[in-house]
């Protein structure tokens, strides 16, 4: 089971978008695949339509004393291939309630082996802080994906992605490739073009070589439900996430290709 992170520590980037959207596309590639939510606030959890406050067993029931089964926490949604392992707004708390237990920064690692055999990939939506959900999803994942929006305040917010990022690399046993995705990008705007250039010149061959046009048909395929890449597969924002998807299949976790396409 492939298994790709989607984490930045800036909110309002666009993960839980790029999450759902890349899960839609491998789901209609008949490939079999589980969200997860590791987001106290519970967004992917809710774009299906379960409810964080009141959902159990979870992710939270993972980090248990005597935890449940993973399984027992996967719900199927409506949409073939896709199932979610939902996030509890009790999550928000656990990083307090773990205090010195060890062995938690794996937990969702054994959760993800005990269910690779039922399914083909799996989606990490990740909270915007550093803590046990964040290093959990970093030791899980094969790779890590930060949608960064291409505006300024958003790309000051990048340098302590990069920063966490720089420490998780000296614990991991195996580097960890990782690769920015742009987004929200409006190429009618000087603000947006000159954000992106920035990004590119900072980060050189880091950043996926497309961009996540602005798109307000993502905001109404979630009022439905739906991944927009599943509900309108032919909206230029699905179609954006289809050449991000066959990049990261193409490269299969190496270096990032850059071909200058912005969206």
């Amino acid at each position: 089971m492939k298994v790709w992170a989607v984490a930045n520590q800036k909110g309002g980037v666009g993960k839980t978008t790029t999450t759902v959207n890349l899960g839609g596309l491998l789901a209609n590639r008949g490939q079999r695949v589980l969200l997860v939510d590791l987001d106290p606030h519970g967004s992917l959890t809710s774009y299906f339509g379960f409810d964080p406050e009141t959902i159990a067993p979870s992710v939270y029931h993972l980090f248990d004393v005597q935890p449940k089964p993973a399984e027992t926490a996967v719900r199927a949604t409506e949409i073939a291939n896709i199932s979610v392992l939902p996030a509890s707004t009790a999550l928000a708390t656990l990083d307090r309630q773990l205090g010195g237990r060890v062995g938690m920064g794996l937990v969702v690692r054994n959760a993800l082996q005990a269910l690779s055999s039922q399914f083909d990939a799996a989606l990490i939506d990740c909270p915007p802080m550093l803590g046990v959900l964040m290093v959990n999803a970093l030791a899980a994942c094969d790779e890590l994906l930060v949608p960064v929006q291409t505006e300024f305040l958003a790309l000051k917010g990048l340098e302590r992605m990069v920063h966490t990022l720089d420490m998780v690399q000296r614990s991991r046993k195996t580097p960890l490739a990782w690769r920015i995705v742009p987004t929200l990008f409006d190429r009618r705007t000087r603000a947006s073009l000159e954000a992106l250039r920035e990004l590119r010149t900072a980060y050189g061959d880091r950043v996926w070589g497309g961009a996540i046009p602005v798109d307000t048909q993502f905001r109404e395929a979630s009022r439905h439900g739906l991944p927009l890449t599943v509900e309108q597969p032919w909206a230029r924002g699905s179609q954006a996430y289809r050449r991000l998807l066959d990049d990261l299949l193409e490269s299969g976790g190496a270096a990032p290709r850059s071909d200058g396409d912005v969206g």
